[in-house]
Formats: structure tokens, sequence, C-alpha cells
């Protein structure tokens, strides 16, 4: 398999200071939107209130897929017990998310700056977050592949950066 650059995802007290850090409801809607789905800044920017179940406490996203990111392939995100109250108050009022994704990318660089995280932040450095998170607590690797959106495990794989401090604390609590 050819190289693939690996972001680093944000470390627990990191991703905790930037969650802290927003301080309008659109940086808190955007940042914790990015932190507990996994999404990709254009799904994010895309997102309206047909996309949401509100009594499931779900989103179904039509993602990259197909040939040329045709936004085909369809999957199903949970909403966390955080964000589901503040989609709810953004799309009371809007029926979009009314942000591109550039104005993201540095929505998402501002907060990052105030939270005094010193390496760049991105929202796919987010999506990465996400996915170790989820690893973290117990997700199986086909559940994440699923969430993510990937056709095949190696795509998924490349999310997987764990610290070497995460793999010996896994090893300790389960040998």
């Amino acid at each position: 398999m050819p190289y693939q650059f690996k972001r680093e995802p944000l470390l627990p007290k990191e991703a905790n200071r930037l969650a802290q850090a927003c301080q309008t409801p659109r940086e808190k809607l955007v940042i914790w939107t990015l932190l507990d789905t996994g999404l990709r800044v254009s799904e994010l920017a895309t997102l309206t209130p047909a996309q949401i179940d509100w009594q499931g406490h779900r989103l179904s996203i039509y993602g990259k897929g197909g040939p040329y990111g045709s936004r085909t392939k369809r999957r199903i995100i949970p909403l966390s017990a955080r964000l589901q109250p503040l989609l709810e108050h953004h799309f009371a009022l809007q029926d979009t998310l009314g942000v591109t994704p550039r104005a993201i990318q540095l929505l998402v660089k501002r907060v990052a700056s105030r939270a005094r995280i010193r390496r760049p932040v991105t929202p796919h450095v987010l999506r990465h977050t996400f996915a170790v998170t989820a690893v973290q607590k117990g997700i199986s690797l086909p559940a994440l592949q699923r969430l993510l959106g990937h056709d095949r495990l190696t795509t998924t794989e490349i999310y997987l950066n764990l610290s070497p401090e995460d793999v010996v604390r896994e090893f300790r609590d389960k040998w």
C-alpha cells in the first residue's frame, strides 16, 4: 500500500479544551458536531433538517461514494446527548447550517488558537479525533468503518493513530 500521510488526532485533553473554548452557539455547533460525528467538512456544510431523525437520535448522511463521489452512499450516524439540543435549537430557526466548508475550516482554526492548541487543527483532524475516540471507547473497526463511510477497512485503519501510551494502557487493561 502506498504511503498515506497520517494526521495526528487531538489528545482527549486537547479535544476538551477545544470544546470548552467555543464562545458562540455556532462555534459549539460546528466543533461539537465534528468531534461527536466524524462528519467530513462538506457533509457538515450541507447538513439540513431533513437528514436528522429527531426521535431516532441520528443523522442520515449521503457522503462520498459511487463513481466520482456522486454522494450516493448513505450512512447512519447516532447523535450524542450533547449534540442533539444544539442541532434542534439551530434548525428550529434555520433551514441550513449557513456556513461554507472554508468558513468551517477558519472557525476550527480560530477556536483551536483560542484553546492554545499549538499544532494545526482542521476539520479533518477532528474526524481523526472522532475515530480514535470511538476505538478507545470500544467501537469495533467494522462499525467505525460504517460510521466514517469507508468502503475498505484499510482506509479506516489510516485513521487509527493510537499513541504508544494508548496501546500500553489497552494491553494492560485487557491482558
